[in-house]
């Protein structure tokens, strides 16, 4: 016996942009499903309220549609969505004035106008705000990048800074005391390069990349770029120094102690020998840096007198001429002052990091 041709039971919802209708068929089987000149046309094999027939139905929208729909067959049900060309708020899904009797609302997806138009505020934001986190990065991800980034960093100064201890403690071994007067020719073109970097280290405490205080890292960046661009570097008398090797030396021996510890802290590894090193060595090396740094700034106070660089005469009235020495005079207070600021810095890193397990001995 031909099986008879039934209407299934069809329950629709609305958003502004999209229709659902949920066919309630269960065991689907060769649906037919199209959109032609804005009708929709259903016709499909299942188990419906009749039982198990062929279920046909047409309906004509009140508005225009895409012709591209989307179904989707489940054990139970044909769900169907259908994209409105114009995005806006539909009084009703028929052409007809008069709803067809096997359609009804689908209470559970049944929103009214205004909860709709919520639903599709939350959905633009939430895709906004999708997109931003896509331009900006995720925080993940961002994190991430800033540890690679510091991780290089600390590297490449890292390197820098051994090359030049290597290098000189292999002179001196094999050279001796001659390996002195000649060590910023040997390895100032080096030291330029990873003071120069440096200023990295400032500005990342600056703008918060790092938690480093900022007066500090600016205060030893700027003593020592004054000493090796301005000290060393404008006057060629105090390049062939012994205070030139001891004041690198001194340098870089803190570095290499320094910037591999930062490495291993972007990746969070703790090397009790590198970290107990990090906030020790510091204590004989700063105070020995500081002697060095003043050493070199007293020798070339009569060179700068001699050659008058860098000095200049006020204009007239006063017509005072002003030595360059005056400025290196005050250095020397600031570079003190400036000890006592990096030690006390220091000083209190060294007690947070092991003043605990001093307390639990006592």
């Amino acid at each position: 016996m031909e099986n008879q041709v039934l209407t299934p039971h069809v329950y629709w919802a609305q958003r502004h942009r999209e229709l659902y209708l949920r066919v309630e068929l269960s065991d689907v089987q060769n649906p037919a499903i199209s959109i032609t000149e804005n009708v929709l046309h259903f016709k499909a094999q299942g188990h419906g309220a009749k039982g198990d027939n062929v279920y046909e139905f047409h309906l004509e929208f009140l508005d225009l549609v895409k012709p591209e729909l989307v179904y989707k067959l489940t054990q139970r049900q044909v769900n169907i969505t259908v994209q409105k060309k114009v995005s806006q708020w539909w009084e009703r899904l028929t052409k007809q004035e008069k709803r067809p009797l096997f359609l009804a609302p689908d209470f559970d997806r049944w929103l009214d106008e205004s909860d709709a138009e919520m639903e599709l505020r939350a959905k633009e934001e939430e895709r906004l705000n999708k997109l931003r986190i896509e331009s900006q990065g995720s925080p993940e991800t961002l994190a991430s990048l800033k540890k690679g980034y510091l991780f290089m960093y600390n590297l490449v100064q890292f390197l820098g800074f051994s090359w030049i201890f290597v290098n000189m403690t292999v002179r001196f071994l094999i050279l001796g005391k001659e390996s002195f007067y000649d060590t910023f020719h040997t390895v100032a073109d080096m030291m330029y390069f990873c003071q120069m970097l440096a200023v990295v280290e400032a500005i990342n405490a600056a703008i918060g990349v790092t938690k480093s205080p900022v007066i500090p890292s600016l205060f030893q960046l700027l003593g020592r770029n004054f000493i090796l661009f301005i000290v060393f570097g404008t006057m060629e008398e105090m390049q062939n120094k012994a205070v030139v090797f001891f004041v690198f030396y001194i340098w870089s021996t803190a570095e290499i102690l320094r910037y591999p510890f930062y490495m291993l802290s972007c990746i969070d590894m703790d090397w009790k020998v590198l970290t107990w090193l990090r906030y020790t060595m510091w204590i004989p090396l700063y105070p020995l840096g500081c002697l060095a740094e003043a050493v070199s700034v007293i020798q070339s106070i009569p060179i700068f007198n001699e050659t008058g660089r860098f000095s200049f005469t006020l204009p007239y009235p006063v017509k005072i001429k002003v030595r360059f020495s005056f400025f290196l005079q005050v250095y020397l207070i600031i570079l003190f002052l400036g000890l006592y600021i990096n030690f006390r810095h220091l000083y209190k890193q060294r007690r947070r990091r092991f003043g605990q397990k001093k307390k639990k001995i006592h």
